[in-house]
């Protein structure tokens, strides 16, 4: 692990999710988790009163993140197996806030693939809940007509120091919050 990742994960990522709005005893979705670096100081913010489902198609790098959570002492985060299929195997209306950080951009999926994972994101999400984008490969205003297009609305726009690749690197974190269709076509 590199110093960048070990400060991370003692402490600027619990800072950055804080800022961002994750708090105590939320269900959070790290969609894409691989390793952990999101959903170990997710896991850290929310507590035991929440918890953090982190999904990932690679099995290597769940494995990873099963041995960081087991070090760091947190038993509130559930690591999902998936085949790499856009369904999310929560129930409607289940969580609190979606990661999607450096997951949506072209190299993994398709526009409607894209398209077909935010319905998804949408389903999952309580009312008025918060989807949380750090699109480090495409560009923002893309991202959010692509997101706004699916019942969100942006509400906010954070430019932090994150972790990528294992390195700190510069970007913005896109926050969206869930609109109710119903109310939006009343609008």
């Amino acid at each position: 692990m590199t110093g960048d990742v070990e400060e991370w994960l003692r402490e600027k990522g619990e800072k950055v999710f804080k800022k961002i709005g994750i708090k105590k005893g939320y269900l959070v979705l790290d969609f894409g988790c691989g390793s952990g670096n999101y959903a170990i100081p997710a896991a850290k913010v929310v507590g035991k009163e929440g918890k953090v489902y982190a999904l990932d198609k690679d099995e290597t790098k769940l494995n990873k993140l099963t041995e960081r959570a087991k070090s760091a002492g947190l038993e509130n985060i559930e690591e999902i197996k998936t085949s790499g299929e856009l369904m999310i195997p929560l129930k409607d209306k289940s969580v609190d806030v979606v990661l999607l950080y450096d997951v949506l951009h072209v190299y993994y999926f398709s526009q409607s693939e894209r398209e077909q994972l935010l319905k998804e994101v949408y389903r999952v999400l309580k009312p008025n809940s918060l989807l949380s984008v750090y699109p480090k490969h495409m560009g923002l205003d893309e991202v959010k007509e692509e997101i706004e297009r699916v019942s969100f609305r942006l509400e906010s726009k954070h430019f932090k120091t994150l972790i990528h690749e294992d390195r700190y690197t510069e970007g913005y974190i896109l926050n969206f919050r869930k609109v109710d269709k119903e109310q939006k076509l009343g609008e």
